[in-house]
């Protein structure tokens, strides 16, 4: 392959997971005018956020395990075509019932993308300072994503309608199809079978959005009801059965022997709690900015603005100059602890607090630990990783991601909700940030969590030949 058409091919796939990664967040801005246009009650609107990470999340592990059997391209290509579509039917809908459906059905789509773009970044680039690189642009995008999609949905809310938010995404996916079909060579399988275990990802899939939604509902049922324990019980079961089904399987969903490279597990482990901190922030925070600071949609995005530069800027520096000096594992450390800073100062807002005083810092803290976070745990969890089992790894660490996001949202808006409601403050805005900064304190705890697991199980892999650069390798 020639040195410059690697470098296209990076740039198709980051933008196909830009995609996916922007609406994760994109429809924030946009909820109160959602809510207005269809109804929406209060209590079900974060099911708009929730219905596409949940669905995302949840089907991950199928998505990355079928991208190894039957083609990385061909299964990247399905999705974006259903994800287009999906795109589509939800700017057309015209009640809550469809809006949330499509949501589901575009996470779905998302699970096929995701973990396929990735395994082709992953035989693209050979471990190294190239696929270091590569990763850190593939990072800045995906996480970057996030907070772009918060300004994106603010212009297209403001100055269009909410529905642009994902008619925008029909011509990109077109686009992104027609630059993947003519630059990205074919891959066919060189796996020994195809047998998709279904089972497997029938019941890890259930699982996952059994607990997901359990905790989504907890605030509304109470924490020990008999619904929200019941419903954990019965993830707990169907995660066990999963489990004993991959032991049992002659060609599971998810090898467990995957499990046994120290760094994928650590890494695994590691980004859960971190995505969920910062998925629980950005929807609160977007709402808070909005309803109590009265942005408008475009000032609620552009506030976020500095999230994106700040993490551009880190992601880029620390794959090329510190990692090959210090390895991965310190990095993380200090990612990680600068995160769940950020989350502290947000939890000593004031109702006189500005935005220069009582965000802006914050949101430089976490920026700068997401971008010292995000590349090394990629580089962690797909390092060591064979070939034929790079969109196994990408699975595992997109659905770690995405599940980690999902409890976190769901846990976070529900201690949010939890204090607000019990609060005794004068006004609703005062009951508001009471059970804000319970949550943004809950977030700092729950990112501790994440640096204590860097410290105590990523280790750095000493590899002689880490600051050469590989050239590409690509599975035909």
């Amino acid at each position: 392959m020639k040195q410059h058409s690697k470098w296209i091919i990076l740039a198709l796939l980051a933008l196909a997971q830009f995609m996916v990664v922007l609406d994760t967040s994109v429809a924030n801005v946009a909820l109160p005018a959602i809510q207005k246009a269809l109804g929406f009650d209060t209590s079900a609107l974060q099911w708009i956020i929730t219905a596409y990470a949940l669905t995302f999340g949840g089907f991950l592990l199928l998505g990355g395990r079928a991208a190894d059997l039957f083609g990385r391209r061909r299964v990247l290509l399905t999705g974006i075509a259903g994800f287009t579509i999906t795109s589509l039917l939800i700017g057309i809908a015209q009640s809550p019932v469809e809006i949330i459906a499509f949501r589901a059905l575009q996470g779905m789509m998302a699970a096929l993308m995701s973990p396929s773009a990735l395994s082709i970044v992953l035989t693209t680039f050979r471990e190294g300072k190239a696929r270091n690189t590569a990763i850190g642009i593939w990072t800045t995008v995906a996480a970057g994503g996030a907070a772009t999609g918060l300004l994106v949905g603010g212009l297209l809310t403001q100055y269009l309608n909410w529905r642009w938010n994902f008619f925008i995404n029909i011509p990109v996916g077109i686009l992104t199809i027609i630059g993947i079909v003519r630059f990205v060579p074919k891959h066919e399988s060189t796996a020994s079978h195809r047998h998709l275990d279904l089972p497997g990802a029938a019941l890890v899939t259930a699982g996952l959005m059994t607990s997901v939604y359990a905790l989504t509902e907890a605030p509304k049922w109470g924490w020990l009801s008999t619904n929200t324990l019941g419903l954990l019980a019965i993830a707990v079961t169907l995660l066990v059965l999963f489990l004993r089904n991959e032991s049992r399987a002659s060609h599971p969903l998810v090898p467990l022997s995957i499990f046994k490279i120290r760094n994928v597990s650590g890494a695994n482990a590691l980004v859960m709690p971190l995505m969920a901190g910062m998925l629980g922030m950005f929807f609160l925070l977007s709402l808070y900015v909005s309803t109590a600071m009265k942005y408008t949609p475009v000032e609620t995005g552009l506030s976020f603005l500095p999230f994106p530069i700040v993490l551009a800027i880190v992601s880029n520096i620390v794959p090329r100059f510190i990692i090959p000096k210090l390895g991965f594992k310190r990095i993380l450390v200090v990612g990680t602890l600068l995160v769940s800073l950020g989350l502290i100062w947000l939890s000593q807002l004031t109702l006189t607090s500005s935005y220069v005083v009582g965000i802006l810092p914050a949101i430089l803290l976490i920026s700068a630990g997401m971008g010292l976070s995000f590349v090394s745990v990629t580089i962690a969890a797909t390092s060591g990783v064979p070939s034929h089992e790079a969109g196994l790894a990408s699975g595992l660490l997109n659905t770690s991601q995405q599940m980690g996001g999902a409890l976190g949202l769901a846990v976070l808006s529900g201690v949010a909700t939890s204090f607000a409601e019990s609060s005794k403050e004068s006004s609703p805005v005062a009951a508001l940030l009471r059970g804000d900064k319970a949550a943004f304190a809950a977030a700092s705890i729950i990112t501790l969590v994440a640096m204590a697991v860097a410290i105590v199980v990523v280790r750095d892999k000493k590899r002689p030949d880490q600051n050469k650069i590989s050239e590409p390798v690509v599975a035909h």
